[in-house]
C-alpha cells in the first residue's frame, strides 16, 4: 500500500521540474509572440496545457480510472491549437502556414487520440497506470507531464501560430515538411493497425508480432511519430526566428520520450519478461531493428 505522505516529493518535484522546463521555453521565445489579453501568448498556451490536465485528474484521481487520460491528452492538443488561432486572429490574421501546420496537428491528434482510447476501452485499463492512480498525489504525475508533452510537442506549431511577425507565404521547406508528415503518419497508422489486426486473432493470443512493418522493426509506430513531428519542423522552421528556434527541441523531445523515457524503456522489459526463454523471440531482437523499418539487421 502506497505511503500518500511519502508520495508527495515525489509529486512536488515532479510538478516543479515540469513547470520550470516549459517557464524556461516560455521566457525564451516569448517576446517573438503575440500577446493575448495582455499576457503573453506562449505563456498562455502552457498554462492551458497544465489547467487541462489538472482538472481531468481531479474526477480521474477520484474514481481512480485513467480512461480519459489519452482522450485529455488529444482534447489538450485541439485547445492550446484553438487558442494559439486565436491569439494570432486578433493580433494580425492566422497565416497559411499557421493554417496548414495546425491541420496537420489536429488530425493527427484525433487519430491518436481516439486510438489509444479504443484500445484501453477494450483492454479494461493500460498497465502503466496500475500502481500510479492508487494515490492521487502519484496519479497527479503523469496529468503532469502529458501538459509537458503537449506543449513541448507542438511548440514549432504554436510558435508558427504566435509569431509576431509571421513569415509569408509557403515554401520548399513546407512541402519536405509535409512530405515527412505524410509518410510519418502513414507508417504510425499503419503500424497500430497492423498489431491491432495481429492481436484480434485468437491464434496470436500470447504471441509478438512479427510481420509488416512489425517484421522490419520493433517499434515501427514510434519511428512515424519521431518522423511527423520532424516534418513538422521543417515546414515550421521557415518562420523561426530569435528566441522562437528554442522550439526545434520539439522532434528531440519526441525522440527522447519514446526511446529513453516513456515508450521503448516500459515494453521493451515486458517483452522480455514475457518471451525472453524463447529462442525465436530472442533471434527476432537480434535481426530487427529498434526504429526504422527498412530491412532487417545482418
Amino acid at each position: 500500500m502506497s505511503n500518500k505522505k511519502a508520495d508527495w516529493p515525489l509529486t512536488l518535484f515532479s510538478v516543479l521540474i515540469t513547470i520550470a522546463l516549459m517557464a524556461g521555453v516560455v521566457f525564451t521565445a516569448q517576446d517573438e509572440c503575440v500577446v493575448i489579453n495582455e499576457v503573453s501568448g506562449l505563456f498562455a498556451c502552457a498554462s492551458l496545457a497544465l489547467l487541462v490536465q489538472w482538472i481531468a485528474w481531479i474526477p480521474a484521481s477520484l474514481k481512480k480510472t485513467e480512461t480519459y487520460y489519452d482522450l485529455t491528452g488529444g482534447l489538450t492538443y485541439w485547445a492550446v491549437l484553438g487558442l494559439s488561432l486565436w491569439g494570432a486572429h486578433q493580433a494580425h490574421g492566422i497565416s497559411d502556414r499557421a493554417w496548414l501546420l495546425s491541420a496537420l496537428v489536429a488530425i493527427w491528434a484525433a487519430r491518436l487520440a481516439s486510438f489509444l482510447y479504443k484500445r484501453v476501452h477494450k483492454a479494461g485499463k493500460d498497465r502503466r497506470f496500475d500502481q500510479l492512480k492508487q494515490t492521487p498525489t502519484r496519479f497527479l504525475v503523469p496529468w503532469t507531464i502529458q501538459g509537458l508533452w503537449v506543449f513541448l510537442t507542438m511548440l514549432v506549431v504554436v510558435m508558427v501560430n504566435l509569431q509576431a511577425e509571421p513569415a509569408e507565404g509557403l515554401g520548399l521547406l513546407d512541402a519536405i515538411g509535409v512530405g515527412l508528415w505524410i509518410v510519418g503518419f502513414s507508417i504510425e497508422v499503419l503500424a497500430d493497425r497492423q498489431k491491432s489486426a495481429f492481436n484480434a486473432k485468437p491464434e496470436n493470443r500470447g504471441k509478438w508480432i512479427d510481420e509488416g512493418l512489425w517484421s522490419k522493426a520493433r517499434h515501427p509506430n514510434y519511428f512515424g511519430e519521431i518522423l511527423l513531428w520532424t516534418g513538422i519542423a521543417v515546414a515550421g522552421s521557415a518562420s523561426l526566428s530569435g528566441g522562437a528556434w528554442v522550439a526545434l527541441i520539439s522532434p528531440a523531445f519526441v525522440w527522447i520520450l519514446l526511446t529513453k523515457i516513456s515508450g521503448v524503456p516500459l515494453l521493451e522489459p515486458i517483452a522480455q519478461s514475457r518471451w525472453g526463454d524463447d529462442p525465436e523471440y530472442q533471434a527476432y531482437r537480434e535481426r530487427t531493428r529498434m526504429l526504422l523499418p527498412i530491412g532487417r539487421t545482418p
